[in-house]
């Protein structure tokens, strides 16, 4: 018997559920990058109100949010949308802003199943390459997206939160499209 698992666009609805997940996940992960005091001042309400707004009302028309579901329970989510980089061709260029599956759930496929609708729904909004930041510490999630075909394409980044920690992120990047398709 094969488990009841599967990717879809997120629902209204599914907003506190992502919201729980993408806290959890960050209380327990980045710790150490963003400080305990900072991850237990975000609220969940506000939180959830973000993602019922980048659903029902993203700022741009191709921003997706994706979830990925055991059963009927979010166990993932991702985001793509067009990539801002002053860099960037916005036409051709998408980006996965954030992609986390919940800790209690990995090594269960949520990951790939996630990773491939994104690169999917780029893909059918005509992008022809995609980039993702990745923070230079996330080690795993890096080995992760390279043994899936991405690899660093040379840019970094530094940001700055409110309370002046710097995080440190590398750019990785993949063809949407087959180079021998021609354009």
């Amino acid at each position: 018997m094969s488990a009841d698992v599967s990717v879809r666009l997120a629902w209204p609805e599914d907003a506190a559920a992502i919201a729980d997940v993408q806290l959890r996940t960050w209380r327990r992960e980045y710790v150490d990058l963003l400080g305990a005091d900072a991850l237990a001042e975000l609220d969940a309400v506000a939180v959830t109100e973000q993602w019922q707004a980048s659903i029902i009302a993203p700022q741009d028309a191709r921003m997706r949010v994706l979830v990925a579901l055991e059963r009927a329970t979010v166990r993932g989510f991702c985001i793509v949308h067009p990539c801002f980089d002053p860099d960037a061709d916005q036409v051709a260029d998408g980006e996965v802003g954030e992609l986390v599956v919940d800790p209690e759930h990995r090594d269960a496929g949520h990951g790939s199943r996630l990773v491939q609708a994104a690169m999917d729904t780029l893909r059918a909004d005509s992008f022809q390459r995609a980039v993702w930041w990745i923070a230079s510490t996330a080690d795993d999630l890096r080995a992760f997206v390279t043994g899936t075909g991405w690899a660093a394409d040379g840019a970094h980044r530094e940001l700055e939160d409110e309370s002046g920690r710097t995080v440190r992120q590398v750019r990785l990047h993949t063809a949407l499209v087959d180079q021998n398709d021609g354009e």
